[in-house]
């Protein structure tokens, strides 16, 4: 299915900078009608605010504390579109003697925090009538790097679920995207020691709205995503895409 965000109530985690902020700006640029910022600290959104005025309503969010997803459910009950972006990384490798805590703290954001907005989320958009649900993933998905292990891990398993959400809401008009970057210019990647590699935030919010209106699935934003991409579409094509009980 195709959507467009013009006129659109979208609702973005993470919004207040890197990626999420980029996507919050470029919706705004497409026409979106009002965009919820869902961060933990409502000062930190302090200049989209001033520079959007109404069109931008900051509400409060811990992807860690269920509680606050289920309020926020009630407060956005006019969305349209849900995009999942906030994500966290802790840098560990298999032998790291962090190893555990890592992947347990990852696992918290990155994966049960989908999960947990898909479910307040989903039914919100199934009343209104449909519409998409966007999750931030990443190359690492689909490609473990040693030095990112539990970060890998835990994108691969909100990649999985991902594919899983796509099919389950197939059937009530929403759209589900998977978003797979590689090195942006983002404080995760600062942290990563890939700021260099990174390629600016916009590329992804704009590769965002470009599959959003072409109805894909998969979205591979930046360069390295794009070879990547060119390496996995074939199996993603006929595989993860495809519905495999008519084979």
């Amino acid at each position: 299915m195709s959507f467009d965000i013009k006129n659109k109530v979208a609702l973005v985690t993470g919004a207040n900078r890197g990626i999420g902020k980029a996507i919050a700006e470029s919706f705004i640029g497409h026409g979106a009608k009002k965009v919820y910022l869902a961060v933990r600290d409502l000062e930190s959104t302090n200049d989209l605010v001033a520079r959007y005025g109404e069109i931008v309503v900051p509400l409060y969010v811990d992807l860690t504390v269920p509680e606050s997803i289920e309020s926020l459910a009630k407060t956005a009950s006019d969305v349209d579109i849900v995009v999942n972006n906030a994500g966290v990384l802790k840098l560990a490798d298999p032998l790291s003697d962090n190893v555990e805590e890592a992947l347990n703290f990852e696992l918290t954001v990155n994966t049960f925090g989908l999960i947990r907005m898909a479910n307040a989320f989903v039914p919100v958009l199934e009343k209104s009538g449909g519409g998409a649900f966007v999750q931030l993933n990443s190359v690492a998905s689909i490609k473990n790097f040693a030095g990112f292990t539990t970060y890998s891990a835990s994108k691969a398993a909100a990649y999985s679920i991902t594919q899983g959400l796509r099919d389950q809401v197939a059937d009530k008009g929403i759209d589900v995207l998977s978003v797979h970057p590689g090195p942006i210019a983002t404080d995760m990647a600062r942290e990563a020691g890939m700021e260099e590699m990174g390629e600016p935030t916009s590329v992804v919010a704009e590769a965002l709205v470009t599959s959003l209106n072409a109805g894909d699935f998969h979205v591979f934003p930046d360069s390295m995503a794009q070879q990547f991409w060119g390496a996995y579409q074939g199996y993603a094509t006929n595989f993860t895409e495809a519905d495999l009980a008519e084979v």
